[in-house]
């Protein structure tokens, strides 16, 4: 096992560990749900596309932006 690049004995630890979790499944599958909430059902609710409902074209949208990071406040 002496011979064997670290890399692949790192990838073989993880999966022997992830190959006989039982609970530990259970965990990741809530996890990765939680994530997708998170990620994804939170971004479509709470942060709509500003500038597509604002401007039309790339030249607006990137007008905007420019403008808004040089404005002295």
């Amino acid at each position: 096992m002496k011979n064997k690049n670290i890399i692949y004995r790192i990838y073989q630890m993880y999966y022997d560990g992830f190959k006989n979790m039982t609970i530990g499944k259970n965990l990741w599958i809530i996890i990765f749900i939680k994530l997708f909430i998170i990620f994804i059902v939170l971004k479509l609710i709470f942060f709509p596309n500003f500038l597509n409902s604002k401007f039309t074209t790339d030249k607006e949208k990137s007008d905007y932006v420019i403008e808004q990071l040089t404005k002295n406040k």
